[in-house]
This record gives C-alpha cells, sequence and structure tokens, in this order.
C-alpha cells in the first residue's frame, strides 16, 4: 500500500461534509513540518454531518481507520496514509461510508 501520509494538519471530512479532527491530538515524536503524524491509535471526531436517514437526524459521529499493510509505525501504532480504509460511524455505530481526505502531507510518502 503506498499513500501520503497523514498529519495533524489534514483536512478530512465525512461523505456528508463534516468536518473529521482528531480527537486527541497526535503528539507523537515524528513531525512533518511540524505536524505531528496521524496514527490508528488517535480517537477520530466529526462535527457539522447533515446526514439524515428518512428525515429523522443519524449525523456521522466517529472515524474509525484500519491502518494496516503498510509497517510503518510511530510509537507502536500504524501511521494513516491518505489511502488507508476507513468508514465513518453515526453515534449507534451505523456505517455511514468512508471519510473523505481532501489534503494530506505531500512532502513524504510511503511505499
Amino acid at each position: 500500500m503506498s499513500g501520503s501520509l497523514l498529519d495533524a494538519g489534514a483536512v478530512i471530512g465525512c461523505p456528508h461534509g463534516g468536518r473529521v479532527t482528531a480527537a486527541t491530538t497526535p503528539s507523537g515524536a515524528v513531525r512533518i513540518g511540524g505536524a505531528a503524524v496521524a496514527t490508528a491509535a488517535h480517537a477520530y471526531v466529526v462535527a457539522g454531518c447533515p446526514h439524515t436517514v428518512d428525515g429523522v437526524r443519524s449525523p456521522c459521529a466517529t472515524v474509525r481507520w484500519t491502518a494496516g499493510g503498510t509497517g510503518v509505525t510511530v510509537d507502536g501504532a500504524p501511521v494513516l496514509l491518505d489511502t488507508s480504509a476507513a468508514l465513518c460511524f453515526s453515534a449507534a455505530l451505523v456505517p455511514q461510508g468512508p471519510p473523505v481526505v481532501q489534503a494530506a502531507q505531500r512532502k513524504v510518502t510511503v511505499r
């Protein structure tokens, strides 16, 4: 798997336009341009998702990443790439689609 590393400044959204942010700020020793590299050990939340199902609000609330396959870790946790598999979930843990990575760190590439 190849892709660009995600860092604390990556712009990520849910499939419905909500904003994804790290609930636990990446703070590892590995940094790119001053921003910490994001790993699967960090929790991610969604704010501002307008998603509804049959007229009932069902916004995305969290993102779960599957960051295996690269073999690259920071502090023992797999790094996140713009190509890492992930799903957004509602508060009821209903899968609602993959997040959209709009901007990732392009200076470092994992191959």
